[in-house]
């Protein structure tokens, strides 16, 4: 993928956007493409790219502009399927001057317009500039894996991959936090778009098309859900589960191929030991031409070390196989850099090891892996989905003795599990079984929990999200048929809009991987694989209690059968307890002075620091509260001081691939 920024004029007036400015803001993300860089300007405005070269290695530099050199572009992310659009569009006439995906969004744009975007499969954050029509319009897939960020600023739009680049483009921007996305973050673990944690500062949501045009804004959604609406709905996989399963094999398939072909360079893979890791290596090992590179991690704590499977599947695979040890020190080491790429407070420490998997990586010479990311979502994976299952059985009967017991099923693999204690459970997901009807029903316990951590907050920072109903809100931006979908689609469809496209795409995808220069692909995200998974009916997906029914049925002639009947262990890290033992770095007690405390005052500095003397006298197990807590407490004050204190401003002058500038005197502008 790639670092795309831009100014657009939005009044008349205005002086030409400022080259330096553009410069900045694209050096700032060179790390999401260190390749080659481009500059486009005119009057009116200014676009800029960072390149990572893996489709069309010597002739798809950007901005990228059409025949014509009236529309320009900068993209950033892969049209996978732009080999049959090209021949679509060929056989309309067009004629390519490269091998590009990028020039076949301009084509596409072109004929079909604003439904260009629904016939994207891929990843993408896009922008387009009509220099004679004076349009800007931006686009966002629509499982958000590439951000896109925007703020206005005294009659210009900025916008740019990363938000750390808008204020290198613009030193004026406000520089506060939003309550309301802190809020949000301190609840769902991240801020739920349009908002972030920044003040002024806001993305586009997942599938969504913004146009910009004489004075104006438009903006409306791409690819939307389409779980049935009932049994009876057309739209539902009406075959057995051998029939799901040889459609989802067959469609992971198509989309591997498609993340491995369709590029120029050799293609790797994440391997966790799981299930979904485990599938799309053993599918990708069958279509790569050469042997097939696979990176995990290794942790010293072995409450979250899976690497005696890792090796299993490596051996089963024949894979060239990469390992990376994870100990505490090392994920405090890193977790400074780790919170300036997330650019959002983090309520785990797990994106860390993720961040050093990419830099191991990139060391093999490695630009885009395959993961597993989004089969949880698609699939029914979470043990969410089951305890939701589990609290609205109980809760037709909630007197029941016995029915809630179904949840000591749950959570095998943590250390402070929340369904050890029977008393604690009863009293813990016993509480709104009556809302069991009610939309968030399954996220409440999580939510709640996550809340929790908002004591921590200063009096001001209380004050000013008071009257704000973080998930109140939220659920009223459902779309209107959600109540007509079964209970486990809404819960699904929950699950994407706030952790998958807010934290695991975010924090622990596409952050991580692009601090390093990585691409991330998705197989389980695939335009068509999503679509047949949301037409599944519930039981191929959770049968009973059975996570990922229909994908475990696929797997059983992929995979070995240890790796399929492995208890679930989801991906975690060791938290509070890489800032609190004897070597832990200096900046941990500088960040959580009472001082720096007081001088960011998002947290109360007393209550803080009775929560860092707790986790140090926990003998290394703080609950799973507190280890929340410490963790977006101290992501907090760092993200404050690399964001939001005074920095100095940085000049910028990178080599330029392609350089073209139009500007002309700024009388003879006009409005967007």
């Amino acid at each position: 993928m790639c670092g795309i920024a831009g100014v657009v004029n939005l009044r008349p007036g205005l002086e030409v956007p400022s080259r330096d400015a553009l410069q900045r803001m694209v050096a700032s993300q060179r790390h999401r493409g260190p390749d080659e860089f481009g500059l486009y300007r005119d009057a009116m405005a200014g676009l800029a790219h960072a390149r990572l070269s893996l489709v069309d290695l010597h002739t798809g530099q950007q901005p990228m502009a059409d025949a014509s050199g009236t529309v320009w572009v900068v993209f950033n992310g892969e049209i996978y399927n732009h080999v049959e659009l090209r021949q679509q569009l060929t056989a309309l006439g067009h004629c390519f001057r490269t091998r590009s995906d990028t020039e076949v969004i301009l084509a596409a744009w072109q004929t079909w317009g604003p439904q260009a975007f629904e016939r994207f499969n891929g990843q993408w954050a896009v922008a387009l500039w009509d220099r004679k029509a004076q349009r800007l319009v931006l686009a966002r897939d629509p499982m958000g894996i590439c951000p896109l960020h925007v703020c206005e600023h005294q009659g210009r739009l900025l916008f740019a991959s990363e938000a750390k680049a808008l204020f290198a483009g613009e030193p004026g921007l406000s520089r506060t936090f939003d309550p309301v996305g802190l809020a949000q973050t301190l609840t769902f673990w991240c801020p739920v778009p349009p908002r972030s944690v920044f003040t002024g500062v806001s993305e586009l949501q997942p599938g969504e098309v913004r146009s910009h045009w004489r004075g104006t804004v438009q903006s409306w959604q791409v690819q939307a859900p389409v779980y049935p609406c009932g049994t009876s709905d057309q739209r539902g996989f009406k075959g057995t589960l051998a029939d799901a399963s040889a459609a989802v094999d067959q469609a992971l398939q198509a989309a591997t191929r498609l993340r491995i072909s369709r590029a120029d360079v050799p293609v790797g893979c994440y391997l966790s030991g799981g299930l979904d890791s485990s599938l799309i290596a053993a599918l990708g090992q069958r279509v790569t031409q050469t042997r097939l590179q696979t990176f995990s991690l290794r942790f010293d704590d072995a409450e979250f070390d899976e690497s005696p499977h890792q090796r299993t599947m490596a051996a089963w695979l024949g894979s060239e196989h990469h390992e990376v040890r994870v100990s505490r020190h090392d994920i405090a080491r890193s977790f400074p850099d780790v919170v300036w790429h997330a650019e959002r407070p983090l309520l785990r420490t797990a994106p860390a090891p993720l961040f050093l998997l990419s830099g191991l990586v990139r060391q093999h010479g490695i630009k885009a892996v395959l993961t597993g990311e989004g089969a949880d979502e698609m699939f029914a994976g979470y043990d969410l989905f089951r305890e939701g299952k589990v609290r609205r059985f109980w809760a037709r009967q909630p007197h029941s003795a016995w029915r809630h017991r179904l949840l000591e099923r749950l959570y095998p693999y943590m250390a402070r599990s929340p369904v050890a204690q029977r008393a604690m459970t009863r009293q813990f997901f016993g509480r709104g079984l009556d809302l069991a009807p009610q939309p968030g029903f399954a996220h409440g316990p999580r939510w709640q929990s996550t809340a929790a951590v908002q004591r921590l907050l200063s009096a001001d920072m209380t004050h000013a999200i008071a009257g704000h109903h973080v998930v109140a809100d939220f659920l009223a931006t459902l779309p209107g048929e959600f109540h007509d979908w079964s209970a486990l689609a809404q819960d699904q469809h929950i699950e994407i809009r706030t952790l998958l496209h807010g934290y695991l795409l975010a924090s622990q995808g596409d952050r991580m991987l692009l601090g390093h220069s990585v691409e991330g692909r998705f197989p389980f995200l695939d335009k068509d694989v999503v679509a047949l998974a949301q037409s599944l009916p519930d039981a191929h997906k959770l049968h009973v209690l059975d996570e990922k029914h229909v994908l475990k049925h696929l797997a059983s002639a992929r995979i070995p059968d240890s790796i399929i009947q492995r208890p679930k262990q989801p991906y975690r890290a060791p938290d509070a307890q890489c800032f609190v033992g004897p070597d832990a770095p200096e900046y941990v007690e500088a960040a959580l002075s009472p001082e720096s405390l007081a001088a960011t005052n998002v947290f109360d500095p007393p209550t803080v620091r009775q929560l860092l003397a707790k986790c140090r006298s926990s003998g290394g197990t703080p609950s799973n509260t507190d280890n929340m807590a410490l963790v977006a407490v101290l992501s907090t004050q760092l993200l404050h001081s690399q964001f939001l204190e005074p920095q100095p401003s940085i000049g910028a002058r990178l080599p330029l691939k392609v350089d073209v500038d139009l500007a002309t005197h700024p009388s003879e502008t006009t409005h967007v």
